[in-house]
């Protein structure tokens, strides 16, 4: 008898051990689910302020005589351009500080913002007037900011998104993307805004074509004006991806625009897929991690009790052959 008490409350300890130890785990998971899920909204937040939907509203127009875009200048004086590129979702407002640093964690409506404004290099003059004028943006997934610009590194990407186009100065000028360049971040050759004389400039546009991955023979000389839209690469450290367009006065015919909505719609991603699994939304996430998370509490409170049902019964076999 003394032997059997001694088993029950030996079972009621490691029953009491296994409840412990399921708790224990379910709170981790529990938890884990829940950073995740905080995380995963919060990076849902950063891509949501940075999106071009965000600023469709001040996006200038011929109907409205620029009036949005002028109420956007009302309450940030620094913007003063709107850059699209056909074909991509990139659709921002262009700001310019006085140094290159503000408008990196500054937006559109000179907010603090993680992700940042499309901006003009400090040092170029705002009526585009430079030879070569420079335009920053983050690389940011979910085709945000300058994020598909990396994606102009398919030759078949950059053969079919050959326009664009840059408001300034109250009305529309042409964009002609002839070239595609991956840079140093360090490349004095290539980050050298505004160069002057007839000499240094050609030496420029030869250096920038010499450099490109790919281009487009449209005749650029040095009495041209260009911009250069750069963003970071991800393929190395200091790396940056550059697409090169000439200005033109006269404007270009968006092909992709579609039932007057605007941009062409969702782009392929880098990998040539729809992006469906980024554009889940955050609640559905969610509840997939909860999901997840029970399945393999269920999983490891299963294996739990085989090995405890195991135990009984060797507990058993010795019993009956005591």
């Amino acid at each position: 008898m003394g032997i059997n008490k001694a088993e029950r409350i030996g079972r009621k300890a490691v029953r009491a051990a296994n409840g412990i130890i399921n708790l224990v785990v379910l709170t981790i998971i529990i938890l884990l689910v829940s950073f995740a899920s905080y995380a995963m909204w919060d990076s849902d937040q950063v891509y949501n302020a940075a999106s071009a939907a965000q600023y469709e509203i001040y996006k200038p127009s011929a109907e409205d005589g620029g009036k949005s875009f002028e109420e956007l200048r009302a309450i940030n004086p620094e913007v003063f351009s709107w850059l699209t590129v056909y074909g991509t979702n990139i659709d921002y407002p262009v700001a310019q500080g006085g140094d290159n640093m503000k408008y990196v964690n500054t937006n559109a409506e000179g907010d603090y913002s993680l992700s940042g404004s499309i901006f003009l290099d400090s040092s170029n003059s705002r009526d585009f007037s430079d030879f070569n004028s420079i335009i920053f943006g983050h690389h940011m997934e979910k085709q945000a900011m300058f994020g598909e610009i990396g994606l102009f590194s398919d030759r078949g990407y950059f053969d079919a998104r050959p326009h664009g186009n840059l408001y300034y100065g109250g009305r529309d000028h042409g964009l002609e993307f002839f070239a595609f360049v991956h840079a140093d971040a360090y490349d004095g050759t290539v980050f050298e805004p505004g160069v002057t004389g007839m000499e240094r400039r050609q030496a420029y546009l030869d250096g920038l074509l010499e450099k490109a991955a790919f281009t487009r023979d449209i005749g650029v000389t040095v009495n041209d004006r260009i911009v250069l839209l750069s963003t970071c690469s991800s393929d190395s450290t200091n790396g940056r991806d550059i697409l090169i367009a000439r200005i033109t006065d006269g404007t270009f015919e968006d092909t992709f625009k579609q039932d007057g909505a605007g941009n062409a719609g969702t782009q392929p991603t880098a990998d040539g897929q729809s992006g469906i699994w980024a554009r889940l939304p955050i609640w559905l996430w969610g509840v997939l991690l909860f999901l997840a998370a029970i399945m393999i509490l269920l999983v490891v409170i299963h294996h739990k009790r085989r090995h405890f049902r195991r135990l009984e019964a060797e507990n058993e076999n010795k019993q009956k052959e005591q």
